[in-house]
């Protein structure tokens, strides 16, 4: 802003203080009256009408006028969202995708994830063991078998 603007501001201001009616100038009536006017013009610029009008391209044509505030707008806005949120909520809390969300589903399903993945580990071990024991039995139908002692071989003298 510049100096010539805000002196023309604060004049405005004075004539303002002065229209009202008042012949001094107290600094603390000056600033409440002030605060009040811009709590009132921000009101104000709210509760503002506006028209939008939504017109045909090309026959320049009416097709649709609203009037609208912005205090309107905002409270259409704020409803669709609120509506949106509850609908989504909705949507998860009363179908059966609350079931892909973490943390949620009933409490036979964890327990009988649990035993599933305890049969598929001991499963998993039987497999193995399964796989060991026919790999030694192909070796030792082919001669492939490399003896190996139990007990350690011990020189005694005679």
């Amino acid at each position: 802003m510049s100096t010539k603007t805000i002196l023309l501001f604060n004049s405005l201001k004075y004539s303002y203080f002065l229209f009202q009616g008042h012949t001094s100038t107290p600094n603390t009536t000056f600033t409440n009256i002030m605060a009040k006017l811009e709590a009132n013009t921000t009101l104000q610029h709210l509760r503002n009408r506006y028209r939008l009008v939504i017109m045909n391209d090309d026959t320049y044509e009416e097709v649709v006028t609203f009037k609208l505030s912005r205090l309107s707008v905002y409270i259409v806005l704020s409803s669709i969202f609120v509506i949106l949120v509850g609908l989504t909520v909705a949507l998860i809390v009363f179908t059966p995708l609350k079931q892909y969300l973490p943390g949620y589903g009933s409490q036979g399903s964890h327990k009988e994830l649990q035993f599933l993945k305890l049969k598929t580990d001991s499963l998993e071990q039987a497999m193995r063991f399964k796989d060991q024991y026919l790999l030694n039995l192909k070796k030792v139908l082919t001669g492939d078998v490399t003896v190996q002692y139990d007990t350690t071989v011990l020189n005694v003298s005679k």
